[in-house]
């Protein structure tokens, strides 16, 4: 088993999303543990040994973002992908627009099928019986009805949580494991915004975590090191929930 500060140690990995909340955090914390790493995002400035400013939702940028990857580290060993936005704009169903409804699944579903399909043949050249490691960020959204509905969002991260369940079974024997890592609330600027513009509609949330508060980035963060190093060898196509209790609780809607 490799030890704390080595769990990385020789790995390439890329992380979308990366240039606040949970890919920061993941970003920092992969380079602790020894990878180096590509942070890309559609803002600049993303921390990494490699930074990428690139719309995830372009096939030719992502497909060309793991050429640039592969070409400057020889490798590409783990997929984190982590991009993804919840605006406003996307509420019940009976409000939300064509237009929302198409903006959130592009970003929030079809960047992942994107870089899944681009980022994965690079960890079939490596060597060996495990080839690497695909960590495709969902919610607990994907697993139960949210209580503040977004339903372009919910589902978008259902779409995530299939299809890597349909991955990880495919490339099992190829050695390339796919997992869902399905945080509950976390505290990322995202959230922060929300207390900002509707405090009631957050205080909505945290009722229903058993936890009583909301995940800090970092928490994520070390669930995606354990699903991207060495002692989750034995873990694919799962729905890694990392919710605080969210999911496993019995509370009665609000009015």
């Amino acid at each position: 088993m490799a030890q704390q500060g080595h769990r990385l140690e020789g790995r390439v990995c890329v992380v979308t999303g990366a240039s606040g909340g949970i890919g920061a955090a993941t970003v920092e914390l992969f380079q602790r543990e020894g990878a180096k790493v590509a942070g890309a995002d559609v803002l600049a400035d993303c921390p990494g040994d490699m930074s990428l400013q690139i719309d995830l939702t372009s096939e030719e940028l992502v497909a060309d973002l793991y050429r640039q990857v592969r070409e400057r580290f020889g490798r590409i060993d783990v997929l984190f992908n982590n991009a993804g936005i919840s605006p406003n704009d996307d509420a019940s169903v009976l409000e939300t627009t064509l237009d929302a409804w198409e903006r959130v699944q592009s970003v929030n579903l079809r960047s992942v099928f994107l870089c899944c399909k681009h980022g994965i043949p690079h960890l079939l050249e490596n060597d060996g019986p495990e080839r690497g490691s695909v960590i495709n960020t969902a919610s607990f959204v994907a697993v139960m009805g949210a209580a503040t509905s977004q339903i372009s969002y919910t589902a978008s991260k259902g779409g995530v949580l299939a299809l890597s369940r349909e991955l990880g079974v495919e490339f099992a024997r190829r050695g390339v494991r796919v997992n869902a890592l399905c945080p509950g609330p976390v505290d990322t600027p995202l959230l922060k915004e929300l207390y900002a513009k509707d405090p009631e509609q957050a205080a909505r949330r945290l009722v229903h975590v058993p936890a009583g508060r909301f995940a800090e980035p970092i928490e994520i963060a070390n669930a995606a090191l354990f699903l991207a190093g060495p002692e989750s060898s034995f873990v694919t196509a799962s729905t890694f929930l990392v919710d605080g209790g969210l999911s496993a609780a019995y509370t009665t809607p609000l009015d």
